[in-house]
């Protein structure tokens, strides 16, 4: 009894030696802090195609890295406090992923390395000197969104070509919003066509959106790239169809809830961009010397379900261009 007494004791002996080692070997491993300004719900395929990109690098999550996740909750307020919060923890690299997300880590520190992904243009975002050369402790990835929605707003004309009236949703909290209607103009003038600035800036505004377009008499809708309309692009995409409302916006998810076309930069190559780009700081490359990259793999879907319900005939041009059509 003493004996077996006595291999219990040295067994809970070692067993209290080896925990405190097995957990600071999980300490020291790297930690990625990611912060993103909306919903883990939401942006759960982003985060997924971040991981895999990571993993494409030789990092996979509890093997060899760690990932602190925060998220806003749409709560653009909440940022700088998570930021400071990773900071404090000294993680090894940020990974602040949407627009807000990376102004408030660029805010929060100048040494731990960030790595960025964005709709907007980086150097306008003065998240860098220039996208060649970054400078400092930040690069990343952008979808350079300005540039491509207008040629949304040209999908749309040339799905209405008589309409002449369309309406333009944003969200009025995000930077990058004011970059993108201004580019918009020049496209709408030489359309001929009237386009009235709408804003929502939380999930509750939604409806009255599409109130206010059917009071309107718009013809269709285009909504701007935002991580609050990424997030919820299943639900914007289901209202469009209900209020029959031709409508355009970005990612697939909207075209299959009902949106008429879906048409932008992918998003999820844009994720998985930053995760090859946070694998490389891993490695030791410096931020400074890594030029920001541009997500360049554009999409089209088409609903021609939608389309058929709301008594539109699709272009051929367009349906020959489109990545996939829905019916």
């Amino acid at each position: 009894m003493a004996d077996m007494r006595r291999r219990d004791i040295i067994t809970l002996l070692g067993g209290a030696a080896v925990w405190p080692l097995a957990a600071r070997a999980q300490l020291s491993l790297p930690v990625i802090g990611f912060l993103n300004a909306e919903s883990p719900a939401g942006y759960q395929p982003m985060a997924a195609a971040f991981r895999q990109a990571l993993q494409e690098t030789g990092y996979v999550e509890g093997r060899n890295v760690a990932i602190e996740y925060r998220w806003a909750e749409g709560r653009i307020d909440r940022l700088p406090g998570m930021a400071a919060d990773l900071v404090h923890r000294q993680v090894t690299v940020i990974a602040a992923t949407t627009s807000p997300a990376a102004l408030a880590a660029k805010a929060a520190t100048t040494t731990i390395p960030i790595i960025f992904e964005t709709g907007g243009d980086p150097v306008k975002l003065g998240l860098v000197a220039s996208l060649n050369r970054p400078g400092g402790n930040i690069t990343g990835v952008t979808q350079l969104s300005v540039e491509v929605a207008p040629k949304g707003l040209e999908a749309l004309h040339e799905v209405l070509p008589t309409a002449r009236v369309m309406a333009l949703l944003v969200n009025p909290a995000n930077p990058i919003t004011e970059a993108d209607a201004i580019a918009l103009r020049p496209a709408a003038h030489r359309l001929g066509l009237e386009l009235h600035v709408l804003n929502a800036s939380t999930e509750r505004d939604f409806d009255g959106v599409f109130a206010k377009v059917i009071q309107l008499r718009a013809g269709g809708l285009l909504i701007l790239g935002d991580p609050l309309f990424t997030s919820h692009s299943e639900q914007l995409g289901a209202l469009a169809a209900r209020h029959a409302v031709p409508a355009v916006y970005k990612g697939r998810e909207f075209a299959a809830a009902g949106g008429l076309l879906s048409y932008g930069s992918s998003v999820m190559d844009s994720y998985r961009l930053a995760g090859i780009y946070t694998g490389r700081i891993l490695k030791g490359d410096k931020p400074a010397d890594l030029p920001v990259q541009q997500a360049t793999k554009i999409e089209l879907y088409v609903n021609l379900k939608t389309a058929k319900a709301l008594g539109i005939t699709m272009p051929t041009a367009l349906l020959v261009r489109a990545d996939e059509v829905i019916e």
